[in-house]
């Protein structure tokens, strides 16, 4: 079964851990110096943050698959989507050992379709694009998305 994923920036990564780890009721299955994540069943997500990158939000979204088949999948429906796809294969990024592509929608934000296969790497990040640790890790520059950085106070708006 498919785990939906959400990868933000934050500024200060304490207090952000404080502040999910409340709001989600649960601590981070996995905490170092620049990134912590939370593996959830309910809902089914893989929410991560981290202090790596520029300015602070949304970095990317994406779907983990848990099988080659499910990741086969997701590749022919990112293709049909009749946008690039960015095929990285194996890479390490955030601390574990992926296959994993990558897709842009219209609006420029990335999507990140991978299958974990190693979750337990000491480095957050190895492109094989640099063949050197990558600050940048995640959303590789040409698939990047825009941040999404809307206040939810005061808007007036739902939605």
């Amino acid at each position: 079964m498919k785990r939906f994923h959400v990868h933000l920036h934050v500024d200060d990564l304490a207090k952000s851990i404080a502040f999910y780890s409340n709001l989600f009721a649960s601590p981070p299955a996995r905490v170092e110096a620049d990134y912590a994540k939370w593996m959830l069943d309910d809902p089914r997500v893989n929410f991560a943050i981290s202090t790596v990158g520029h300015g602070k939000g949304i970095d990317h979204l994406g779907i983990q698959a848990d099988d080659d088949a499910e990741l086969a999948e997701l590749k022919a429906r990112g293709q049909a989507a009749d946008r690039t796809l960015l095929d990285e294969g194996e890479t390490v990024c955030c601390y574990a050992r992926s296959e994993k592509h990558w897709v842009t929608d219209p609006q420029g934000i990335a999507w990140e379709h991978f299958q974990t296969l190693d979750g337990a790497v000491p480095v957050y990040g190895q492109s094989k694009f640099t063949a050197k640790a990558e600050s940048a890790c995640c959303a590789p520059r040409a698939a990047r998305g825009i941040p999404v950085n809307v206040s939810v106070r005061g808007t007036g708006a739902c939605c």
